[in-house]
């Protein structure tokens, strides 16, 4: 006598709830990997920001030298920006306003054509190395903060 086994429904779906769960983890964890990458992005690019904003302003303290200037604004700046990792020494020019580009070195003065911007850039490199590396995503390598401001000559 044969006897015939009704399998369960419950017994057939054996296995199915791993296999969704390996597919939706998947989708879970990029959404959040991604979250994670970028979050760590935008607080390196304000901290760079930041960086520059401060160096530029501090040009304009307690300083009459134009080298002077120049040598207070990259201390600041390195100073904010010291707690970043891959971070490049900063660039700081003092440059006329009007739209000859003339640099360094420049004598400013109080009339409108002879008046002097101080510009900061900070940028940080290699920034894929910092984050775990994941097949078909987006890194920069290369994140910047520029900051300027008009100087005040007395």
């Amino acid at each position: 006598m044969k006897t015939i086994r009704i399998f369960s429904a419950s017994r057939r779906q054996r296995g199915v709830y791993a296999i969704e769960f390996a597919m939706v983890f998947m989708i879970f964890f990029s959404i959040l990997y991604a979250i994670v990458c970028y979050g760590m992005l935008f607080v390196f690019r304000l901290g760079l920001q930041n960086a520059a904003e401060d160096g530029a302003r501090a040009a304009l303290q307690y300083q009459i030298q134009i080298p002077d200037r120049k040598d207070r604004a990259k201390a600041v700046a390195i100073a904010q920006s010291s707690w970043m990792p891959q971070v490049q020494p900063p660039i700081v020019q003092i440059c006329r306003v009007e739209g000859s580009n003339q640099c360094d070195p420049i004598t400013c003065g109080p009339t409108w054509s002879q008046r002097c911007q101080v510009e900061v850039l900070v940028q940080a490199n290699n920034l894929e190395l910092l984050l775990p590396p994941m097949p078909g995503f987006a890194v920069p390598s290369q994140i910047a903060g520029k900051a300027s401001m008009l100087l005040e000559l007395r």
